[in-house]
This record gives structure tokens, C-alpha cells and sequence, in this order.
């Protein structure tokens, strides 16, 4: 397991050292409402800034490398896990990589933003044990399976085979969530967001004023 391999410039307030940056990892089942709240939450702190991760994957419709993700081959992402590029990476299905990048972390830690990472369960869990005080890890709930099942299907994009297997999964991965430092119930979206942005409050400080003209 990588030791936080990223360092971060701190500051001073009082007798105490606290880091400058920090950062916030989300991660859910399928359904759950992650998304959602990610970008609802981004729109709120202009001191946050999106990890882009990369993956072997290719493009879907107009999905774009360096703005969607970092759209590698196989052959060079494994080249990059061989060099020590990743922070965490991770085999999600067989033969499908995907991966945090230690550049990407610097770039934005050395902007002064903290981080946001939106990644499956077992890397959020990875990014935990690698930060450790400095990132916060939510995991996203849904109220049960049932309501997932019935966000699932209304998305009307999904197989019969398709939802069932992210139903099991989900069922697996529900059982991870008390790794995470949050357990946030998106039942009510309003209510997810607030609690969200109350708790992102408490961990990274006040969202910074905006500069006046």
C-alpha cells in the first residue's frame, strides 16, 4: 500500500498545523444518486477541483481525453502502473482498468484547490488508506435496494441482465460503506445536498468569499 506519496505545503493557524489542501472521495452503487450530488456540490465551492481519472476503456459518444477521463491503451496504462505514475488504480472488470494519477493530484494541490474524487468503492476505500486525515470518504446510499431497483429501471438505459447484475453488486458494496467516514442516504435529494454541503463545510472550512473588484 502507497504511504501518501503527494506533499502538500501546510499552514499555521495558532499552535496548530493544519494542511493547506484537502480533498473529498465519493463513491456509491450504481443509482445512487452520486453524480448528482458531486456536481451539486462543486457548483456550491469554488475551491474544488475535479480528479479526472484514467482508464483503459475507450471513449463513449463524445467523451473527450483530459476532460472526461485520461483515455489510455492497455498497454500504456499498464506501462504507467509499471513507472509509478498511479496513486491508486484498480482491475474493475477483467481486463478494465481504472486509476487516480498522482499528477492529477499534484496539479491541483499545487493550484491551492482541494481535490474531489468520484471512484468505484475499492478505490475510494484505497484513496482512504493512502490520504488518510486528509480526505473525507462518503459513501452514497440509496434508502434500499428496492428504491434503487426502481431508479434502475426508470433510467430506461439498462438490460434486464444489466440491473441485475448491478443490484448484486451494489448489495456487496453497500456492505463496505462503514469503511467510509460518511454514510450519506440520498432519500431526499434537498436534503442529501445540504447535509452534504454541511459536512464538506466541516472538514475543509468555510467556502472562501470571492474576490471583490
Amino acid at each position: 500500500m502507497i504511504e501518501n506519496p503527494i506533499k502538500q505545503e501546510t499552514v499555521s493557524e495558532g499552535n496548530s498545523t493544519q494542511r493547506a489542501t484537502k480533498a473529498l472521495v465519493f463513491s456509491a452503487p450504481s443509482g445512487a444518486g452520486k453524480t448528482t450530488l458531486v456536481r451539486k456540490l462543486m457548483a456550491e465551492r469554488s475551491d474544488l477541483a475535479f480528479s479526472i481519472s484514467a482508464t483503459n476503456r475507450p471513449p463513449r459518444g463524445e467523451e473527450v481525453h483530459g476532460e472526461d477521463y485520461h483515455f489510455y491503451s492497455t498497454e500504456e496504462f499498464k506501462a504507467r502502473i509499471e513507472a509509478g505514475e498511479f496513486l491508486e488504480w484498480e482491475e474493475v472488470y477483467p481486463g478494465r482498468f481504472y486509476g487516480t494519477l498522482k499528477s492529477e493530484v499534484e496539479r491541483h494541490w499545487s493550484a491551492g484547490k482541494h481535490i474531489l474524487f468520484d471512484v468505484d468503492v475499492e478505490g475510494g476505500l484505497r484513496l482512504k488508506s493512502i490520504l488518510k486525515d486528509d480526505i473525507l470518504a462518503v459513501f452514497v446510499c440509496p434508502p434500499s435496494l428496492e428504491v434503487l431497483e426502481t431508479r434502475l429501471r426508470a433510467r430506461g438505459t439498462d438490460s434486464e441482465a444489466d440491473i441485475s447484475r448491478r443490484l448484486a453488486k451494489a448489495e456487496v458494496e453497500m456492505t463496505r460503506s462503514p469503511g467510509f467516514d460518511v454514510q450519506l442516504i440520498n432519500d431526499d435529494l434537498a436534503t442529501a445536498t445540504q447535509a452534504l454541503i454541511q459536512r464538506a463545510e466541516g472538514f475543509l472550512g468555510p467556502q472562501p468569499e470571492s474576490p471583490t473588484a
